[in-house]
């Protein structure tokens, strides 16, 4: 018995550990949401032009490279979340209006947060219910991340409709998928850190959001 008391209470911190991580990182995520609906909000009202998208999305990339990897251990780092996710919410304003200004933007806008939100729910409470572990997907994630990249990229230059639809739904299958890896990574030990954790959670939701905004506006007729 002595022997197995102390693998015990390893396993009940690991657990108490496990939770406090998942706790922690919801709630950041909930705030972090708002306050980038607040700055969308802010940005939507003031009419900033869409070069405020480039802007915010350069500076936010920025912070997510050089300064969060630095301040992620510490106070400062949830500072440092809100700037990014701040900044995001800005340069999404512009967007958003162009969107509003379709014969059924409202509809949507409304259907794409419908939409992102119930995609994150039904796959986070998935992995979180199954406990399942996920982490096999990470190579074919972050493979398939890079292709999508580089199609984003010579799309740009090729400027074809339906390669651009092609690419908006492969990125919404993409994020899916890390939300099931990133999910699985707090449980499963892959990461203890509630902030980063906070911050790939919210870059899938983000896309998610962006994508589907993309594929509904070009089924509405914006395209």
């Amino acid at each position: 018995m002595r022997e197995v008391q102390p693998v015990i209470a390893r396993s009940s911190e690991s657990v108490l550990a496990t939770n406090k991580l998942i706790r922690n990182t919801y709630t950041l995520l909930s705030m972090t949401l708002l306050f980038s609906a607040l700055t969308a909000g802010i940005s939507m009202v003031m009419q900033l032009p869409m070069m405020v998208y480039m802007i915010s999305f350069g500076g936010s990339i920025l912070l997510l490279w050089l300064v969060l990897p630095r301040t992620a251990n510490s106070a400062a780092g949830i500072g440092v979340v809100f700037a990014i996710t701040g900044l995001m919410g800005l340069g999404l304003g512009p967007v958003l209006n162009v969107y509003a200004g379709l014969p059924n933007g409202p509809q949507i806008i409304a259907t794409a947060m419908g939409g992102t939100g119930t995609i994150f729910l039904a796959l986070s409470g998935y992995a979180l219910t199954t406990r399942r572990d996920f982490s096999f997907m990470g190579g074919f994630l972050f493979a398939g991340l890079i292709i999508a990249l580089v199609a984003i990229l010579a799309n740009i230059f090729l400027n074809i409709p339906a390669l651009s639809l092609a690419i908006s739904a492969v990125v919404i299958f993409i994020m899916a998928g890390f939300i099931l890896f990133d999910t699985s990574r707090m449980i499963h030990g892959g990461i203890d850190n509630y902030i980063l954790a906070t911050v790939s959670l919210y870059l899938s939701i983000y896309n998610i959001f962006i994508h589907l905004l993309h594929l509904l506006g070009a089924l509405g007729g914006d395209d």
